[in-house]
C-alpha cells in the first residue's frame, strides 16, 4: 500500500519498508474493521464519550480551547459559559472524528442520505461558469467527509488541496480512498498550478482557509484579534476568476450532519490592484468563516492554535504580507495584543529608551503597550501618547511582588526587558509572561525566550538609545524611521514669566566628575542677565541641595528660583514647560527635558555626547576633548581639565542662539 506514482496528482511517492509506521497503519486498519461493524449513531455516541474523557485528562488542550474561545466569546459569553462550551467541544470533537472515520468507509451514495444541505442555490450559481469554483471551508464537523458527496461537484470535476500525513501508509490509503469517489487531491508542497488548471478548466477545489498560515500569511483579524491567514484561495480566484463558496459542515448527536452554503464572494470584475484585491477578499473570507463558526461554535476545531504569537518577530512591520484593515482599527475594535515594556531605572537611560517605545507601538495596529517603570517615573510615561499603561514599581518591592502586580494588570503576550538586569528577567518570569526578550547580561539567558544579539558596531560609537532600538528591531520593528528621533518643540509658554526663563541644573548623581562648577554657572547667568531680561530656576535631586544652595548665594541678585530638592517628577515636569531653555550637565534631567521638546545647553567632559547627548533638534553640546575624556569616572583624579576647559561665554554664546531662534 506504499504508493502509486509521484508524478500524478493525487497520489504518493515510493517509499522503503518502515516498520514503526507500518504497524500504526495496521493499528488503524484494525481500528476501521471495528468501526465498520457497528452503526453510526453508536460510535457517535461513542465518540461522544470519548471527548468527554480526553477533556477530563488532557488539561493543556482544555486551557488551549478555553483560551480561544476566550478570544472569540469573551465580549458575548460569561466565564461559566465558555467553560461549558468547552466540554461541549471535546464532546463534539470526539463525535465529529469517530465519525469521520465511519463515514470514510461507507459507501458515497449512503454517505449523502444521512447530510442536508443549505444553500445549494449558491454552489449551482458558481457552477453555472465554466471558471470552476472555489469552496473555503473551515475545520468544522466531520470536514473530511465533504470529499465524499458529488452534490457539491454538480458533475464537475472535484478537488481538493491537501498536506500529507506523517505516515506514509495511511496517507496513501487516504489518497486512494479520494481518488475512488471521484476526488483529485493536491499536495500543497507541489506548488499550485496544478489546482489553478484544475480550477480554469471548470473544476471544483476545497481549501482549508482557518489554519495559522505562519510568516507568509497575511494579518487580518479573525474574531477581532489579528491572525496569520492563508491568501491563497483570493490568489487562485483572482488568477482563475472564480467565485469562493465559504462551506462547512455541522454534526448532530444522532448521526446527521447539515452543509451550509454561503453566498459566493465574486472577483470583481475591474481588479486594479490584485494585491489590495486579494487582501480584501482574504479579508472579507475571514469574516465569512467567522459568521459559519458562530452558527455552532461547539464543532470547530478550538483546539488548533490559531492565534499563535508571531515568530520569530511579535511586530508585523517585517513580515512578507504584514497586516491588513479592512476598516480603521477602532473600527473593527480589534482586541489588543499586550506587551510589556520593563523601562531602565535611571531617569537618563529611560528617556533615551522613549526611540524603542515608539518604535514598538508602530510595530501592529492592536498593540497595547503597558510600561513597568519606577513608581517616580511613573509621570513621566503617562505623558507619553505612544503608551496605554503604565505600572510603576514600589520603592523596596520584591521580583514576586512586582509579578503579583502584573498578573492582576493583564495577560500579556510578551515582555521586553530593556534593562541588563536579572531582577527585571525574573518579574517577568514570576509573572508567567510566555515571551520574554532582552540582550543576556547577568548571567540571566535562562529566563529569557528571545536573546537579543549585542551588536558590534565597527566606526564611532553609536548612541546609547540605538542599543535599546536594537531590541525593537529584533522584535520586528521599523527602526529606520528618523522620526522616531523627532521631539516636537514644547508649546509657547504661558505669558506669565514675562523675561525669558533659562533652566540651570548644575548637579549630577553619578559624581563630581560631570559636574560644571557652580561660579562657572553662575558667572554665564549674569554674562547672559546682563544681554537678555531672564529669570532663572534652579533643578535637582535632594542629593544635590547643597550644590544648590552654593549657587543660588553666587547668583545673588538675579532673579532666581531654588527648586533643588524640592520637586516631584510631575512638578519637575510642569516647571520644565515653562522654561525657555536648560542650561545643564549630562544628567537625567538633560534627557527629560529633551523628551519634552525644551532646548538644551549641555556641557560633557568626563561622558562621551555621542553616547549619551540629548535626543532630538535644537540642543548645544559644550565640550573641550582632552586627551584624558571620556573617562566615565565618578571623581576626577587629576585637574578636572576637561570641564574647566568650557568657559561661561561659550555657554552665553550657545544661549543666545537658541533663544533668539525660539
Amino acid at each position: 500500500m506504499a504508493a502509486i506514482d509521484a508524478e500524478r496528482p493525487g497520489t504518493a511517492p515510493r517509499i522503503g519498508f518502515r516498520p514503526w509506521d507500518y504497524l500504526v497503519y495496521l493499528g488503524f486498519r484494525l481500528l476501521e474493521f471495528v468501526i465498520l461493524i457497528g452503526p453510526l449513531p453508536f460510535w457517535s455516541l461513542l465518540g461522544q464519550t470519548g471527548g468527554l474523557v480526553a477533556w477530563a485528562i488532557l488539561p493543556g488542550y482544555r486551557r488551549l480551547a478555553k483560551a480561544n474561545l476566550q478570544i472569540a466569546f469573551s465580549d458575548s459569553l460569561s466565564e461559566r459559559d465558555i467553560r461549558v462550551l468547552t466540554r461541549r467541544h471535546f464532546q463534539c470533537l470526539g463525535r465529529n472524528l469517530i465519525s469521520s472515520v465511519k463515514l470514510s468507509l461507507m459507501r458515497p451514495a449512503a454517505v449523502e442520505k444521512l447530510v442536508d444541505v443549505e444553500g445549494i442555490e449558491h454552489v449551482k450559481d458558481a457552477l453555472n461558469s465554466e471558471r470552476g469554483v472555489i469552496y473555503a471551508i473551515p475545520h468544522m464537523g466531520a470536514w473530511e467527509i465533504l470529499t465524499q458527496l458529488a452534490v457539491l461537484g454538480q458533475g464537475k470535476p472535484r478537488a481538493a488541496i491537501y498536506q500529507r500525513l506523517a505516515n506514509p501508509y495511511i496517507d496513501a490509503l487516504v489518497l486512494h480512498r479520494r481518488s475512488q469517489a471521484g476526488t483529485t487531491l493536491f499536495d500543497r508542497g507541489d506548488g499550485f498550478t496544478g489546482p489553478m488548471k484544475h480550477v480554469r478548466r471548470g473544476g471544483s477545489l476545497g481549501i482549508l482557509v482557518d489554519q495559522h498560515a505562519g510568516d507568509h500569511g497575511l494579518w487580518c483579524p479573525f474574531f477581532r484579534r489579528l491572525a496569520s491567514t492563508t491568501n491563497l484561495p483570493a490568489l487562485i480566484a483572482l488568477r482563475a476568476g472564480a467565485p469562493i463558496v465559504p462551506i462547512s459542515i455541522y454534526s448532530s448527536p444522532g448521526g446527521r450532519f447539515r452543509i451550509v452554503c454561503q453566498e459566493p464572494l465574486q472577483v470583481p470584475e475591474k481588479r486594479g490592484n490584485h494585491e489590495l484585491v486579494s487582501n480584501v477578499m482574504t479579508s472579507l473570507l475571514n469574516e465569512s468563516v467567522e459568521a459559519l463558526i458562530r452558527m455552532q461554535p461547539e464543532n470547530w476545531f478550538w483546539v488548533h492554535d490559531r492565534w499563535k504569537t508571531p515568530q520569530p518577530n511579535l511586530l508585523l512591520s517585517h513580515y512578507r504580507r504584514g497586516v491588513f484593515l479592512l476598516r480603521p482599527a477602532n473600527e473593527l475594535r480589534l482586541q489588543p495584543f499586550r506587551v510589556l515594556v520593563r523601562t531602565p531605572n535611571p531617569l537618563g537611560d529611560a528617556c533615551m529608551s522613549l526611540p524603542t517605545i515608539r518604535a514598538i507601538k508602530k510595530g501592529r495596529p492592536d498593540l497595547h503597550l503597558t510600561i513597568l517603570c519606577r513608581e517616580t517615573q511613573v509621570p513621566l510615561w503617562n505623558r507619553v501618547p505612544e503608551v496605554d499603561d503604565v505600572v510603576g514599581i514600589p520603592a523596596k518591592a520584591s521580583p514576586a511582588e512586582v509579578a503579583r502586580l502584573l498578573r492582576l494588570r493583564a495577560d500579556f503576550a510578551a515582555a521586553v526587558l530593556l534593562p541588563n538586569s536579572l531582577r527585571t528577567a525574573l518579574e517577568a518570569w514570576r509573572a508567567g509572561i510566555p515571551r520574554i526578550i532582552g540582550f543576556r547580561g547577568h548571567t540571566r539567558s535562562w529566563l529569557l525566550t528571545d536573546t537579543v544579539p549585542e551588536r558590534t558596531v565597527q566606526g564611532p560609537p553609536p548612541h546609547h538609545a540605538h542599543r535599546y532600538l536594537a531590541i525593537a528591531r529584533h522584535l520586528g520593528a521599523a527602526t529606520d524611521d528618523t522620526g522616531l528621533f523627532h521631539i516636537p518643540r514644547l508649546p509657547p509658554p504661558p505669558s506669565a514669566p514675562a523675561p525669558l526663563r533659562v533652566g540651570i541644573c548644575p548637579g549630577a548623581e553619578y559624581g563630581p566628575a560631570k559636574r560644571w562648577p557652580a561660579d562657572r554657572f553662575a558667572a554665564a547667568a549674569r554674562q547672559f542677565a546682563e544681554r537678555t531680561p531672564a529669570s532663572f530656576v534652579l533643578f535637582g535631586t535632594k542629593a544635590e541641595i547643597s550644590v544648590g544652595t552654593a549657587l543660588e548665594n553666587a547668583m545673588d541678585g538675579l532673579r532666581c528660583e531654588n527648586l533643588i530638592g524640592r520637586t516631584s517628577m510631575t512638578e519637575l515636569i510642569e516647571a520644565l514647560r515653562v522654561c525657555h531653555v536648560l542650561l545643564t550637565n549630562d544628567t537625567g534631567t538633560m534627557h527629560l527635558a529633551a523628551m519634552l521638546g525644551l532646548p538644551t545647553v549641555s556641557i560633557f567632559g568626563s561622558t562621551e555626547p555621542l553616547l549619551t547627548r540629548p535626543l532630538g533638534p535644537n540642543h548645544a553640546i559644550l565640550r573641550h576633548h582632552v586627551e584624558c575624556s571620556p573617562c566615565f569616572l565618578r571623581e576626577c583624579p587629576l585637574d578636572f581639565r576637561c570641564m574647566l576647559s568650557v568657559a561661561p561665554h561659550e555657554a552665553v554664546t550657545a544661549l543666545l542662539k537658541i533663544t533668539e531662534r525660539g
